[in-house]
């Protein structure tokens, strides 16, 4: 049987692809270093999981409204009038089974054949398959190693064409961990405005920032770039909650709209105890979300010096997320091999340390490391990095 063109075209993730081969040769007994992940090591929080749990016994383990529990649609709003000063209305929120779900929610509504949606490089690496299987086209604007790997609203302006639907903005970024400023942010935002083009505002890693950096959404920048955008976030990366599956969209209640009628025939509604655990996330102690941001600025501060050290490795000290994306063209060429791809995978299999190839954000040039890993971890697996490229040089 002939699969759908639409599958037939589509990338596997990179970065899942190096996480299970990481944990397929760690079960075969090496001493695997993994780095590629991009999720937090801590465990929920216990009060979270005390929620659900809670909410099973009670009986609460039946569908919910598509869109999401009311509560939680309630606690949602509640953050986003807390965090950022923005209001919505429970209409202008949807729940989805993670922020990715959200997002390819989004796509699927908003785009029809050939609609182009501005994908700035390096990105998230679903987010050009999720466009595509959406029918819509990526369009690629590159942001410069010399501008932190943001792009610049005179960049955007060359990019937009009659077709333009949509560009992305996702601030922390992964896999840079860069933030746009709220004056490039108001930039941006200045020529979307000018072209009626929709921001989607990926805000998924914006409790994960560190130093002097603060993080701003769009959204809160003026009414008029409120209506304009939509918010993706969760709380996946801020409550270490990957496995629970709950993200949300937040904005156009006709957007939303449309979102909520597909995931009615998509998903029925997202896990309804997962949603619980949301509620209590949101409305509880946010001390251990503190924590763990605590923890990873500490370990951002300790491994960057030690990275920068390896021969033919540069890299921007990151603002947020958790991840580094040293460029390594240089190392790659002192070390005899022929692209970035090769080198990861001589990395995996001698030092047998797992990172991502930044072929899949659009960045050949560079490599991914997650530093949400316990320090003793990541000061191991520098140094097998930096081991590995002095001896390929002698």
């Amino acid at each position: 049987m002939k699969l759908a063109n639409r599958v037939q075209s589509l990338t596997p993730s990179t970065t899942l692809a190096i996480t299970a081969k990481a944990k397929e040769l760690k079960a075969q007994g090496l001493d695997i270093i993994g780095l590629g992940a991009g999720e937090p090591d801590y465990n929920t929080p216990q009060h979270i999981i005390d929620a659900a749990f809670q909410s099973m016994n009670e009986g609460q383990t039946k569908y919910t409204p598509s869109a999401g529990l009311p509560k939680l649609k309630a606690a949602i709003a509640a953050k986003l009038k807390r965090d950022q000063g923005l209001e919505y209305k429970p209409s202008e929120i949807i729940v989805g089974s993670g922020a990715k779900h959200a997002l390819y929610t989004l796509f699927q509504a908003i785009l029809d054949e050939e609609d182009e949606v501005i994908v700035p490089i390096p990105y998230w690496v679903s987010y050009p398959e999720q466009i595509k299987l959406a029918g819509g086209k990526p369009v690629y604007v590159v942001g410069t190693e010399e501008n932190q790997y943001k792009i610049t609203k005179e960049q955007l302006e060359q990019a937009i064409t009659e077709k333009t639907k949509a560009v992305i903005i996702n601030s922390p970024s992964n896999p840079t961990g860069m933030l746009y400023s709220r004056e490039e942010l108001a930039a941006i935002g200045e020529v979307c405005l000018a072209h009626d083009i929709l921001i989607v505002s990926d805000e998924i890693y914006e409790k994960l920032v560190y130093g002097n950096a603060t993080h701003t959404s769009i959204a809160e920048i003026s009414p008029e770039l409120k209506k304009q955008t939509i918010i993706i976030n969760g709380v996946s990366k801020s409550h270490s909650m990957t496995g629970w599956r709950i993200g949300y969209a937040v904005g156009d209640e006709a957007i939303i709209k449309a979102m909520t009628n597909l995931s009615s025939h998509s998903t029925s509604n997202p896990t309804t105890t997962a949603q619980y655990g949301a509620i209590a996330a949101y409305e509880g102690s946010q001390d251990p979300v503190e924590e763990m941001r605590q923890a990873f600025e500490g370990r951002l501060n300790t491994i960057y010096d030690k990275l920068v050290e390896i021969p033919g490795v540069s890299c921007i000290k990151p603002q947020g997320a958790f991840y580094l994306f040293p460029n390594v063209k240089r190392a790659v060429e002192l070390t005899g091999y022929s692209n970035v791809d090769d080198f990861t995978t001589a990395l995996l299999e001698e030092a047998q340390v797992a990172v991502i190839p930044g072929s899949g954000f659009g960045a050949p040039d560079n490599i991914r490391l997650s530093y949400a890993t316990s320090l003793g971890l990541l000061e191991a697996a520098v140094e097998r990095i930096h081991s590995f490229v002095k001896s390929k040089m002698a």
